[in-house]
């Protein structure tokens, strides 16, 4: 028995003191409410209706009923209309879990345009390195980069975003470093890598030209799991690093780097937005859209590629560095 949807077709006709205006609003039969009415004064063993050809009244019994019912049921249609509204409006609050690289390279420059196009929308980044539990931790959704998590398989991924990536060095590495014209060259340097599960120093990028590919595989000094050490790292003379236009163009427009191999790009790192459901609420829906949508736009500012290249003279890599 629905005790909920009972209650409230019995105080809809207790409110209209009528069976036909009450079927009305609900848009049923009059039948179809009559009976439900009498199963629901059968279910209590009272009868709450006294019916006569000209009006219902209510009876003793039915006016105690009414007054619990009616608090009971305004509440719950307040509740199912807050949903819809959480369900359709941008409203509440949205709460993120994201590394810091990304929160400060990625969402920082742009979270101003969305939260001005959804002024009622909260906002709780957390960008603590680790591991949430979207099931048991209170986030929306989470921004993760590279290959999604396969457990728990409630998990669902949406891919937001393939950010694309180049090598970078600073002038003063350029300076001393040897020549660097082919992927092949980058053996003689110092090239940043990624920790491996084995715990080797050691680099790995797959480079790519047009139809061409080279794999580079080689011992490093300079290993991180962080986008922001690696930049800190070239920008300081010590490493060349793989890293998106969008992250380096600050210290490229300041001179302190430049991309080098200009024509070969490296592998693009995908960007997943993780939930634990399907069904999202407005708020979620417009925010993995509208990074989908950001995320894509190629860079207008400091995307092209620096003319500066290992083995240069002093004079030519000042060239190519900006004015100050």
């Amino acid at each position: 028995m629905d005790v909920l949807n009972y209650m409230r077709l019995f105080v809809e006709v207790a409110k209209r003191k009528s069976f036909r205006g009450a079927a009305e609003a609900l848009d049923m039969s009059n039948s179809t409410l009559s009976r439900n009415i009498a199963e629901l004064e059968s279910t209590i063993g009272l009868r709450l209706l006294h019916r006569s050809t000209r009006k219902v009244e209510l009876t003793e019994a039915g006016e105690v009923y009414f007054k619990r019912c009616q608090g009971i049921v305004e509440e719950a249609l307040c509740a199912h209309e807050s949903l819809r509204d959480v369900s359709e409006r941008a409203i509440g609050t949205l709460r993120v879990s994201m590394t810091a690289s990304f929160a400060v390279g990625y969402l920082a420059p742009i979270l101003g345009e969305f939260s001005r196009a959804y002024p009622l929308i909260k906002f709780d980044l957390d960008c603590t390195p680790r591991a949430v539990d979207l099931q048991a931790d209170p986030y929306d959704l989470a921004i993760r980069l590279g290959a999604p998590p396969t457990s728990p398989s409630s998990l669902v991924a949406r891919k937001v975003a393939a950010l694309p990536r180049y090598l970078y060095a600073s002038p003063g590495y350029l300076r001393q470093a040897p020549a660097l014209d082919h992927p092949d060259d980058l053996a003689g340097h110092a090239l940043c890598g990624r920790p491996t599960s084995g715990g080797q120093f050691s680099a790995r990028h797959s480079l790519r030209r047009g139809g061409e590919t080279v794999v580079v595989m080689q011992e490093s000094r300079f290993v991180t799991n962080g986008a922001a050490m690696a930049l800190t790292m070239a920008a300081n003379d010590l490493c060349i690093a793989v890293l998106d236009p969008r992250l380096a163009r600050q210290e490229v427009a300041a001179g302190r780097l430049l991309r080098v191999l200009p024509e070969w790009q490296a592998e693009s790192v995908e960007v997943h937005v993780i939930t634990d459901t399907r069904h999202l609420p407005a708020r979620s829906k417009l925010f993995i859209a509208f990074l989908k949508e950001r995320l894509a736009e190629p860079l207008t500012v400091d995307n092209e590629p620096a003319s500066g290249v290992a083995g240069q003279r002093d004079d030519e890599v000042r060239k190519a560095s900006p004015p100050e």
